[in-house]
């Protein structure tokens, strides 16, 4: 993801939030790939799990209070490290 993209999508996020707000995270990863993912959330929840029919995948749905649109964007820049994560 460019520098562009991310500008657009901060200029989104603030359009569409007040800081601070209940921000919803929503990902699909690699089933061998979740621990990965759940490094980064520690103090978080998971609100939602669910596995693929085969099992090979996992989405996973956290909600946190995010006290801007960079912090959104920092969370998605830290996940995009995974291999094989789509994020929603």
């Amino acid at each position: 993801m460019d520098t562009q993209w991310f500008e657009s999508f901060r200029e989104k996020l603030d359009k569409h939030y007040a800081w601070p707000a209940l921000y919803m995270f929503k990902f699909i990863v690699p089933a061998h790939k979740q621990d990965e993912l759940r490094m980064l959330f520690p103090l978080h929840i998971t609100s939602q799990e669910k596995r693929s029919e085969k099992g090979n995948y996992v989405s996973l749905t956290y909600q946190m209070m995010m006290p801007s649109s960079d912090s959104v964007i920092e969370v998605y820049k830290k996940v995009s490290g995974i291999e094989g994560i789509v994020a929603l």
